[in-house]
């Protein structure tokens, strides 16, 4: 997959919001003023994201997507409509940025001949010890 840049983009015109009632902070203002914020986000649909950006988003996202073929991030750990939003677009970038975002390939390392030599010493002392336990003298 080539690199992965969110600059120049911008998703706002694909992102639905709704709102309802939080179980969240708020006192007896819950009951009343619906602060939780849902983001929703048709991912095929996207005019944003490449082909294969769509594919890696389904793959690594899938438990967050729903059968619709939307993303689903919710937000109600805020008092109020606004700030819940502002968190749940946050999340959303930060969600879109670690999918995106290709795996580093791991390098194979062997340890050094000193490390080698060292594990092979605390076993010989290991092996020892115990050797002396089974030894019962006259």
């Amino acid at each position: 997959m080539s690199s992965f840049s969110l600059t120049g983009r911008d998703f706002s015109p694909e992102l639905v919001f709704s709102a309802s009632r939080s179980s969240g902070p708020g006192g007896q203002n819950v009951n009343k003023v619906s602060t939780k914020m849902e983001l929703r986000f048709h991912v095929m649909n996207s005019a944003l994201l490449a082909q294969d950006e769509k594919i890696c988003l389904i793959e690594k996202l899938g438990s967050r997507i729903n059968k619709e073929g939307e993303l689903v991030l919710v937000s109600q750990s805020e008092r109020t409509q606004l700030k819940n939003k502002e968190a749940v677009i946050e999340k959303f970038y930060a969600l879109l940025t670690k999918a995106l975002t290709p795996r580093k390939k791991r390098k194979p390392t062997r340890p050094s001949a000193a490390a080698r030599e060292k594990r092979l010493e605390a076993k010989r002392i290991k092996a020892e010890k115990k050797e002396q336990r089974s030894k019962i003298s006259p």
